[in-house]
């Protein structure tokens, strides 16, 4: 039985989140510079996007760039810039033959102007597509989007709009970048690090987390199957023991 016919269809997450993670390992491993890896990876991208959106998984989000990553060598920034911009023109055509839209998260104010305007036409060209919504986090941190929406609730309370006393977990969803999605129910890390590195703080509160040692060049649909396997084994209780988990099924 091959890994694709072990997922159960029915039982999948809505919402795969990816930390891509391993791509400067993956070239230097092979005496090559870091910015091989990240070329290498845009494979990985295409199929694991394509993979999710053929599998009925209605959002994948991918951290492509953080805020943090702007302390890297300059050469690398720059050479990650350039691979967006031309990576976001070539894949155009892959998105629209799979139906998949873009879209995009963080402080994209802050990134250069070549690659925001290829951003915003692409995202533009593929809006109206329905079967899978493809999120890159770029200029992203989980700290910057809370305290964003901390300040966009705190203007709302200074106006009179919204009152101190109704600030509600679901107030703070509807002030963050990802209002309107799920949140993640799976987060998949590669490259063999088990940390969140500052990524959906907030919405990963119960996502289940699964970490592989695979580097991100490297992970393929199997690799994709094999961490949708692993999270349907999994009993997902939100605070609750497992008969009540059982009962509420049974009803």
């Amino acid at each position: 039985m091959d890994l694709k016919s072990k997922i159960d269809t029915t039982r999948l997450p809505k919402h795969v989140a990816i930390i891509m993670d391993g791509n400067g390992r993956w070239a230097q491993n092979r005496g090559e510079a870091r910015v091989f890896g990240h070329q290498h990876g845009v494979e990985s991208v295409r199929q694991v996007a394509t993979t999710a959106a053929e599998l009925g998984i209605r959002y994948l989000t991918l951290y492509a760039f953080s805020t943090e990553n702007w302390k890297r060598p300059q050469y690398e920034v720059d050479a990650l810039m350039d691979l967006l911009v031309h990576t976001l023109s070539e894949e155009l055509e892959t998105l629209m033959k799979n139906n998949i839209r873009l879209r995009a998260i963080g402080d994209l104010s802050g990134l250069k102007a070549d690659c925001y305007n290829q951003l915003m036409q692409t995202m533009e060209h593929t809006s109206k597509n329905e079967r899978m919504d493809l999120v890159l986090a770029l200029n992203y941190s989980g700290r910057w989007e809370l305290v964003e929406a901390a300040r966009k609730i705190a203007v709302e309370v200074s106006n009179g709009t919204l009152k101190s006393d109704n600030i509600t977990s679901e107030i703070i969803d509807m002030h963050l970048s990802t209002a309107g999605m799920p949140e993640p129910e799976l987060l998949i890390r590669t490259g063999g690090e088990n940390r969140v590195s500052n990524f959906l703080l907030w919405q990963i509160a119960y996502s289940e987390l699964y970490f592989t040692q695979v580097y991100w060049p490297d992970f393929r649909d199997k690799d994709l199957y094999e961490a949708i396997i692993n999270f349907q084994s999994r009993e997902r209780r939100f605070g609750m023991i497992s008969e009540q988990i059982n009962q509420a099924f049974d009803k």
